[in-house]
This record gives C-alpha cells, sequence and structure tokens, in this order.
C-alpha cells in the first residue's frame, strides 16, 4: 500500500511538472513576435488602366503582352466607332527576381520602342506598413524620325524617358489605390507646346466587384503644363476580368497611345460633353 501511495505521489508530481512545462511553453508562444506577411496584391493586373500598378511579376514569370486602342469611338459609323484605325502594343516582361522585373515593347504610336523596369521597395503588410512603394522607369526610342527628312538628326534625339514613384495601399478586399509621382523627359519636344521636362501627380484605383472583375479607374495631372498646349490630361477608366490564364483589362481613354511618355503628356481627347477623342481598347496579359 506505501508503495502504491509512492508511486501515485511521483505520477501526480510528474503530471504537474508537465502541465507547467506546457504553459511556459504556450505563454513563450503567445510572447513571441508574430512572422510579418506581406499583404496580397492591391491590384490583380500590372496596370490600373493605362498607368503602371504596384504588381510585378513573380520570379521567373514571363507576361506576353497585348494590348490595342482603336480609333475616337465618338466618330461612330465613320470609322465604324473607332474600329478602323487602330494602335497596337506587342511586348513582354520577365520576372528577374520577386522584386525586379524587365520589360520590352514594341508600339504602333511613333513605331516606338519601349524598355522597362520595375523595382519594389517597400511591401505593404497585414499588421505595420500600410504601402506598397515601387519604382518604375521607362526608356523610349522612336524609330518613325527619319535621318533623310532631318539629316541633324542624332541617335538621342530619338530618347524619351520617364520615372515614377508608385504607392499604393490595399485598403481592404474590395478597395486598392494608388498615388504616382512622375517625371516625363524628352529629348526632342514641341518646346510652343510642351516643357522639355514635365512633372505629374496621377491616381488611380481598384473597386473588386467579384472573384475575377473589378472596376478601375486613373488619372494623371501635369503640374507644370504650358497655357496654349493642345494637350489634355489623361483619363481612363475599365474593368479587369481574370480568365484564370490571364488578365483581360477593357479600357476608355482620352489618350490613344500607350507607352508611357506619350500617354502622360500628348493626350488629345476630352471627357467633356460634345467632345471628341475617347479611345476605347484593351490590354491582355498571358502569364508563362
Amino acid at each position: 500500500m506505501k508503495l502504491i501511495k509512492i508511486a501515485c505521489s511521483a505520477f501526480l508530481l510528474f503530471a504537474f511538472n508537465i502541465a507547467n512545462a506546457q504553459d511556459d511553453l504556450m505563454n513563450e508562444l503567445d510572447s513571441a513576435p508574430k512572422e510579418k506577411v506581406a499583404t496580397s496584391a492591391a491590384f490583380k493586373g500590372l496596370q490600373i488602366c493605362n498607368i503602371q500598378s504596384t504588381k510585378l511579376p513573380a520570379k521567373h514569370e514571363w507576361y506576353f503582352v497585348v494590348s490595342h486602342r482603336f480609333g475616337d469611338a465618338t466618330h461612330g459609323l465613320d470609322n465604324f466607332f473607332g474600329l478602323d484605325a487602330a494602335y497596337t502594343k506587342l511586348g513582354g516582361i520577365y520576372g528577374v527576381t520577386n522584386w525586379l522585373s524587365l520589360g520590352l515593347s514594341r508600339h504602333t504610336y511613333n513605331k516606338t520602342y519601349e524598355g522597362t523596369s520595375k523595382l519594389r521597395i517597400a511591401n505593404q503588410m497585414e499588421s505595420g506598413f500600410p504601402f506598397t512603394i515601387v519604382v518604375y522607369n521607362t526608356v523610349d526610342v522612336n524609330s518613325a524620325l527619319k535621318k533623310e527628312i532631318d539629316p541633324e538628326l542624332k541617335f538621342s534625339d530619338r530618347l524619351a524617358f520617364t520615372s515614377q514613384l508608385l504607392i499604393s495601399s490595399k485598403l481592404n478586399e474590395s478597395i486598392s489605390i494608388e498615388v504616382n509621382p512622375i517625371l516625363v523627359h524628352k529629348n526632342l519636344y514641341e518646346p510652343t507646346q510642351e516643357n522639355k521636362d514635365q512633372f505629374l501627380i496621377a491616381t488611380g484605383g481598384r473597386f473588386k466587384v467579384s472573384k475575377r472583375m473589378s472596376f478601375n479607374i486613373d488619372y494623371a495631372a501635369r503640374m507644370n503644363k504650358m497655357k496654349d498646349t493642345p494637350y489634355y490630361n489623361p483619363l481612363s477608366i475599365g474593368m479587369d476580368i481574370d480568365t484564370g490564364g490571364h488578365i483581360f483589362q477593357m479600357v476608355f481613354s482620352n489618350s490613344q497611345a500607350m507607352n508611357d511618355v506619350a500617354y502622360f503628356t500628348n493626350g488629345l481627347g476630352q471627357w467633356d460633353a460634345g467632345q471628341r477623342g475617347i479611345f476605347f481598347g484593351f490590354n491582355m496579359y498571358r502569364v508563362f
């Protein structure tokens, strides 16, 4: 009987120590700093409508890009609502790492070749830093210029650049917003209509209406716009459709060109009632 009492006492002491050890372990786990988790992408597409979003391709992903902007839809049947006069963009984007991508595209507008780089420098965190910050740069080569017409034409005259800081925040599962300070520099420009260096503030947003669909809008305002310029600030509205294999974006814009330099500074259309220059088109991204 004495042996049984000793055994029971030993068992109870062992169980008590195990329980205390488990409590201590749970307390340590609760008090340990939680791993920070990045917020899922604020935008589904690499573009909002025309301006870039803070989304990047994943490492080693290839994106094949096809974009069209048809002619002025306000002419109606005269040009079959713009379908008779389309601009085209064909390109590719490669995810070098999860935080860096490089791209190259060719545009109908001025037979432009556009190189791009996109670098993420900060991620929005689920509990912590509230923004995703990305640096985006482009360089354009205007291959439509002819030396036969202008014998003094230099290669540098063909070049134009943009530098952009993309700052986005995913407010909730339905709404994301973005603000972009932008600098556009042109080596060859129209001095009576525009500045060599142009500064813009762009903004855009996405409202998710279902798992595979969202409504988008973006706008850019030029801070040093010349008084008599014929160009208007670009405004675009559109819709994202996720088909599973690719992102399809339908877009209405007052700028037909799709390369960033021309989109931001050479838009000829107006959204005002009764005015001309509204262009329908689409962006399609196929991931490999």
